[in-house]
Formats: C-alpha cells, structure tokens, sequence
C-alpha cells in the first residue's frame, strides 16, 4: 500500500525524517518478522517491549517506525512517528491496510467472564442455518463460511483480526460474530474495529492477576461499551448487577436480555434432561439441544442478536431448534453401557464451576457426582481456594488435579486448593496430581447411574507444562477411560 495514505490514517505527536519509499510491504510488531520496506510498530507488550528492538527492525528493513517514545539517537535514513498509543495505531494502520474490512462487514463483538464461546459459536451456527456466509473468531477456532482454522487466542493481535476479517469479505461474508476478552480490550486489539452490536453476558472473578482489582476488570468491559457508535446496538444481561453499569455511558442503542427480571427479551426454562432442554422465550415453547442455565441464556442472546439484526423471530427459532452442543461447554458423553455419564466443561473462574456443577446436579436423579478439577498455573492465583471449595459443595467426591500447570509445581497448585478446605471437605476430596491418572481414577470410582465431571480444559487439546504444549484431551482420555473401567453391574 501507498505509504503516505496508511499513515494519513494515524494521528501523531512528533514525526522525524521522511518517507522515502512510496510503498509499504507490510504492517509488523515482532522485530522478528520484519521484512524490507515494512512498518514496524514498537508496542508495550504484557512480557516484550517493541522499543527496545527499533534498532534490529531497521537493520532488517523496516523503513517507518511507529512508537510511544522515541530511541536516544534517529537514524537519518528512517521516518519515525511518535504517538500516543501504539496498540491503537497498530489497529488502525492494519485496518487501512487491508481496505476497512469492518466496514464491509456487520461485526458483533461478544464479551463477559463466561458465555462468549458459547454465544458466538451459537451465532456462527444461526446465521449459517438462516442462509448466510459468516465469520467467527473464538476462543476454539476461527471460522471464515465453512472452513475452520484453530485459534491461539480468544481475541487475535490487531492485524490478525484485520487479516481474518479481510479474509471474511473475499470470501463472501456478511456477518462476524467474535470473542472480545477484557485483555484485548484493555491492550486496544480491538482498535480500527467497527462494531454493529455489543453483548454483555456477566462478569465474575477472573483475570485479577491482570487487571489487579476487580473495577478495573469491570472498567476494561466496560470501556467496549463506551466506544461503541450511535449506530451500532448494545445487548446487555440485566441479571447480572453489572450490567447497566456497562451501558451507563455508551452512545449505542441498548437492549436488555434476562430470565429474572423484566427486559426486552426474556427466557423460561420449563423442562431439562441429560441431552436437552425446552424453554420458552418470546412466548414459544422450543426444544434446544443443549443444556444448562447458563445456555439458556446463551440461545436468549442469540436469538436477541438476530432480531436486533433485523431476522424474522419465528425463523429464528425454528434454526435455534437445530443449534449443535459447543464443544467441551456442558459436552455429555455416556459409557458404553450407558450406566455412566460424563461431562466435559471449560469452566475455570469460580461463578463458571459452580453454574456447572449446580446444572449437572439437576440432571442426577440418583448417583453420586465425581468431580475432575485443577487450575491453571501463572494466572489468578486467589480463585483457586475458592473452586475446590466449590467443587466439593456441589460433588459427592473431588480428584484434584493438574491443569495446564505452565510454570508452576502441579503440586503446589493443588495444595493452594486444599488450602481453602475444611476437614470435612477435605474428606470428600483425593489428590492425583496426573490428570489421566485422576480420569482413570474417576471412572474406576464410578458406579451406575454416577456422573463424572471433568472441569477446566472443555475444547483444548493439550496440557501445557514448563511451556511446551502435550497433546491432551479430556473427552477422548473420559472415552478410553470409560471403555476400560466401566463395566455394566
């Protein structure tokens, strides 16, 4: 692309030396990956500064720096631009450089502690059953009209999103429905995105070894909210408390969605089994093939979002009907005999295990409930105490184990856990530090009619320990477990 029209897009405080060449290759913010007559842009990364590798992106051809503070000493031969914020150039530039894709697109950004897989992976499969080419971008994969890449993070760099998103225009798509987590937000990854809509779905504890505080997890959301445009629609959950603080200033139409309280769209539970529910909204009664409290209200924002955009209600439903389960949310798997059913859940903040455990509760008619669950090494450490806790309320028994440890001791993991126990919740919990190890435990421990719970890894397939990604799966480890220690009695 021309270079002075790409950075005709940027607002800057200072800029030094001129642009000499007209073109631009590429837009980069790995010094790594830098190439002749690039852009780099020196971004404050959560773990790397981009500006201490100004000096190797030049060496490697990178003609235009971007940056918040200039190096002590300017090459004459390159142009440099000093702005405000990187992060928000970094969108822009990528957004004007791959010709404005969110402009072309009606783009729905989903964001709440829990739900956004959920939602979107709902929306992706709506819109497709109403007839539409569309676009996802999740936590699990990035879909562009059918075919599926897998996904890194739950919301991409800047320029991947821009990348995907051009991707989703080429390819004939007229919607995208994706994941916007608070980090992005916070970090401006979202930066150069026009959003059509905006859906709020509950925020709880997670993310403090981030954000530091609660208000300010809360104020990262609620930033999405604010920047949103006249245009576009705001769809909140107002059962939970915070969602009108995060329509308090936005300039967006707000809608309101809730199963308790009085909202422009609101959904009733009448009847939920092991592998379905019916529920009511809008005055009709629809059987969906998913369960769940926590989906219900899932299908009630999708089904507010195809409204909003502008689908026929009863059509709506009637597709809603047809919805597949999302994988590892809420996913059931049964032993060969049939005596045994397993559960796979992504749940890993405190509010998502007990929503879990509280709806397979619901399905045991007899039986005990075997509970599967570690935490996650180098994230927030203060919920850990608090989901044992939980998972032994809401269980008969409890195998604490490892959970993407990272670089953390497994065990140490597992003892802060414990740490929040009394003596007798700890009664009802063992320790088996090899999460296979606590699967086959689990099943051997199982007796007809039991349910056993799998928390935490839902869809990943891997274990990350001491930075390297094992191949782990929890549904197919339940499956081999069950056919090996499951037995009809």
């Amino acid at each position: 692309m021309d270079a002075k029209k790409l950075l005709s897009a940027i607002s800057y405080i200072e800029q030094h030396g001129s642009v000499e060449s007209p073109q631009v290759n590429s837009i980069v913010f790995d010094s790594r990956k830098v190439t002749a007559n690039d852009i780099f842009v020196a971004t404050h990364g959560t773990q790397v500064d981009g500006h201490q590798y100004i000096d190797k992106a030049i060496d490697l051809g990178a003609k235009i720096i971007i940056c918040e503070e200039l190096p002590a000493t300017l090459n004459p031969e390159i142009a440099y631009y000093r702005v405000k914020s990187s992060q928000e150039s970094l969108g822009i530039l990528a957004s004007t450089f791959y010709d404005f894709p969110t402009q072309k697109l009606k783009v729905i950004g989903v964001t709440g502690t829990n739900g956004k897989t959920s939602t979107t992976s709902m929306l992706y499969q709506l819109f497709t059953n109403l007839g539409y080419k569309v676009g996802l971008l999740s936590t699990i994969d990035i879909k562009i009209a059918g075919e599926v890449t897998t996904a890194t993070h739950t919301t991409p760099d800047a320029i991947s999103i821009q990348a995907n998103m051009a991707r989703m225009v080429n390819a004939g798509c007229t919607y995208c429905f994706m994941e916007v987590s608070s980090h992005a937000i916070d970090q401006q990854r979202i930066a150069g995105i026009q959003f059509c809509g905006a859906v709020f779905t509950n925020i709880t504890h997670d993310h403090l070894d981030y954000h530091k505080t609660f208000a300010n997890y809360i104020q990262a959301k609620k930033k999405f909210f604010d920047d949103l445009t006249p245009s576009s629609f705001a769809l909140v959950n107002l059962d939970d408390k915070n969602g009108k603080i995060m329509i308090q200033n936005t300039k967006a139409r707000t809608k309101t969605f809730s199963m308790r309280s009085a909202s422009d769209y609101q959904v009733r539970i009448i009847d939920m089994s092991k592998s379905d529910m019916t529920i009511k909204i809008d005055q009709h009664e629809l059987i969906l093939k998913i369960v769940g409290e926590f989906n219900a209200y899932n299908a009630l924002s999708a089904y507010a979002v195809a409204v909003e955009l502008g689908m026929p209600r009863e059509e709506i439903l009637i597709q809603l009907s047809k919805i597949a389960p999302v994988e590892g949310r809420m996913d059931i798997i049964v032993s060969a005999k049939g005596n045994v059913t397993g559960v796979i859940d992504y749940a890993h903040t405190p509010d998502a295990v007990e929503k879990a455990l509280v709806e397979i509760g619901k399905m045991r008619k007899i039986g005990k409930i075997i509970t599967v669950i570690g935490c996650g090494g180098n994230r927030d450490q203060t919920k850990r105490p608090i989901m044992a806790k939980l998972a032994t309320k809401f269980s008969d028994q409890v195998i604490l184990t490892s959970d993407n440890p990272r670089n953390e001791d497994p065990k140490a993991i597992i003892q802060e856990m414990k740490s929040g126990l009394l003596p007798d919740e700890s009664k009802k919990s063992i320790t088996v530090v090899d999460r296979r190890e606590a699967i086959n435990t689990a099943c051997m421990l199982a007796e007809p009619n039991d349910i056993i719970a799998l928390i935490g890894k839902g869809h990943e397939k891997y274990q990350e320990i001491n930075g390297e990604k094992i191949p782990f799966d929890d549904k197919s480890e339940l499956q081999n477990a069950m056919n090996i220690h499951i037995h009809e009695n």
